[in-house]
């Protein structure tokens, strides 16, 4: 259970958050779901390798020996594990180099893995990240929260935050028929005491 800090320094962009307004009816059983189909996943592999868990597993062993996995949506799942982890890593290392463009490009494909490989996304939450990622100078957006509805997150330039907000507002509107909302966050330096 060791956890390592990352630092964001976010000089010229906004995190924007984009809530799809869908109600997330089956984000609890289809996480109980998923999380089967990755231990069984794991535990075909666990005839081949040494491994506790998925997340010891590196990308080439993954690789190496995945066609172990007849059923394909749990090689589905398990591949999806993996690669997010591997993501994950990266993602701290470019944000300790402040290489926004590369943790933008991470974000981007960790919701590609989420829709493709993990299927927790539906119709809502790419829409608005597909619309997200059209805006230039927007350098990812991804699904956030359990899925199947619920917000995305989004690296917009300072500059176009409003235009973002606006377009994406109603191209969403207009092909999925629900008015989203829009937050602009910021990331504070979390839970301290305060000096008088």
């Amino acid at each position: 259970m060791d956890y390592e800090y990352a630092p964001i320094i976010l000089d010229g962009y906004k995190i924007v958050i984009g809530n799809t307004m869908k109600r997330r009816g089956l984000a609890d059983s289809k996480y109980n779901e998923r999380r089967s189909e990755c231990d069984r996943a794991l535990s075909v592999l666990q005839k081949y390798i040494d491994v506790t868990y998925l997340c010891d597993i590196d990308i080439e062993t993954f690789e190496t020996y995945k066609h172990h996995i007849t059923l394909i949506t749990e090689r589905n799942r398990a591949e999806h594990a993996v690669y997010e982890n591997a993501r994950v890593k990266k993602a701290v290392s470019a944000l300790h180099n402040n290489d926004l463009k590369e943790f933008g490009t991470l974000v981007n494909e960790s919701h590609d893995s989420l829709r493709d490989l993990y299927d927790v996304t539906g119709v809502e939450l790419d829409t608005m990240v597909s619309e997200s990622q059209k805006i230039e100078g927007v350098l990812g957006s991804r699904m956030i929260g359990a899925g199947f509805g619920g917000c995305t997150i989004s690296l917009v330039p300072d500059s176009v935050v409003d235009y973002f907000i606006k377009e994406v507002g109603l191209k969403y509107e207009a092909k999925i028929n629900l008015k989203p909302e829009f937050y602009v966050a910021n990331i504070g330096d979390g839970a301290r005491k305060l000096e008088k």
